[in-house]
């Protein structure tokens, strides 16, 4: 059968010792042996399944990893501080001085960052290609390239990544295939794809009410041990795990992420094909209209249609700007990064979450100043929503 996302989140539970129908909260920073010798073998990297130091796992991580791992229908996963803190703990795992990257262009502004501007300092370094080219990505490879890495659907620009070729590229040339779903929990399963990482920021989607930050890494057994190993685990030395209670915090939230997300889409789908029948430019991988709807079609979870999140370019900074702020002044949804809220977010991704990439690179990859990323919430009456909205880009655009 195949692997049923939703299934699996619902089919992991746990109860209170006392009969509470949620877990326990580990309240404790470090955790004791009975045996000296347990404490040894833990610390050599030899006993895997003791809690030694919060830092490194507790109880409430664990579980909340177990939900994300059957999620993904990986072997295991560990929970981080924040979705940088996941992203950055893969790629320093995995890559060592004098390696390089292969990286989509359009990823979220931070990963950009780090890998454009902090790893050359660390003699890594990093190509930038189309990842819808796909000769690009083969151009790209080096001998020394160890990681490609790309994002299931892009920020800002809803490019849908092949993930089957991409996968076939990374085992031809052995290369780790990394994968950010943070805009498509349940929507797409990576690992269906032979991804071999995935990545999340948890802030968004997955936990949903915009309360919390955090991030996960979903894998391999080995891997996940990997980067929990006392002596050279990147998450442990780092210091990025997330603490027990935000993880117990995300693990409810997680429960209602088959119904959110169904949500999310039904409601990003109305909007992007009444936005598109106005003549604005809309760009919506459910939309017929997408270079790639084909592709996302094939790679969905039909259940979860194509996930809450499209842009719509009104042609100038100015027009954007006004646009958003009559619609937050109306209350339909505010003018504020990130996304999965409950209720709609806006923002100018050129001049926000994509500015770390330069005006010139914005440019040639299509990234418009006027271009507007949407965080479809989830409004019980999406056709009140869009007449709202329609009256506020009318004014301006009219």
């Amino acid at each position: 059968m195949k692997h049923n996302p939703a299934n699996a989140i619902q089919d992991v539970h746990y109860t209170d010792a006392h009969g509470g129908i949620n877990p326990a909260i580990s309240d404790s920073s470090t955790y004791t042996f009975k045996k000296a010798q347990d404490m040894a073998d833990t610390f050599a990297g030899e006993k895997l399944d003791a809690f030694l130091y919060s830092r490194h796992s507790s109880p409430s991580t664990n579980q909340l990893c177990e939900a994300l791992s059957a999620m993904e229908n990986t072997e295991a996963a560990q929970v981080f501080a924040s979705g940088m803190g996941a992203i950055t703990s893969v790629i320093l795992q995995l890559c060592k001085a004098d390696d390089h990257i292969i990286s989509s262009r359009t990823i979220y502004g931070g990963s950009y960052a780090f890998m454009k501007n902090f790893l050359p300092d660390f003699h890594i370094k990093t190509s930038f290609v189309d990842i819808t080219d796909l000769e690009s990505v083969k151009a790209a490879i080096k001998p020394e390239t160890k990681l490609l890495y790309c994002e299931a659907v892009s920020n800002p620009l809803l490019e849908t990544a092949d993930l089957n070729t991409l996968k076939k590229i990374a085992a031809e040339n052995n290369l780790t295939f990394v994968v950010d779903n943070t805009f498509t929990p349940l929507v797409i399963t990576p690992t269906d794809f032979g991804a071999d990482v995935v990545v999340y920021s948890l802030t968004k989607f997955i936990n949903g009410s915009s309360d919390t930050v955090g991030g996960a890494v979903c894998g391999t057994l080995d891997f996940v041990n990997s980067l929990k190993d006392v002596n050279n685990g990147s998450a442990m030395l780092l210091g990025q795990t997330l603490d027990s209670l935000r993880s117990a915090s995300v693990l409810k939230n997680l429960r209602t992420l088959p119904i959110r997300m169904e949500k999310h889409s039904e409601n990003a789908l109305y909007l992007a094909e009444k936005f598109e029948k106005d003549g604005l430019k809309v760009v919506y991988p459910g939309l017929e209209s997408h270079p790639s709807h084909d592709l996302m079609s094939s790679q969905i979870n039909e259940e979860f249609g194509y996930s809450g999140l499209l842009t719509v370019d009104f042609g100038s900074i100015e027009n954007a700007n006004l646009i958003m702020e009559k619609m937050q002044d109306k209350n339909l949804g505010s003018l504020a990064v990130s996304l999965g809220f409950y209720r709609t977010l806006f923002s100018a991704s050129g001049s926000s979450t994509s500015s770390e990439i330069s005006p010139e690179e914005q440019s040639e990859m299509g990234l418009t100043e006027g271009l507007v990323r949407f965080s479809v919430g989830l409004d019980f009456d999406i056709k009140r929503t869009y007449q709202m909205m329609k009256s506020c880009i009318d004014e301006v655009m009219s």
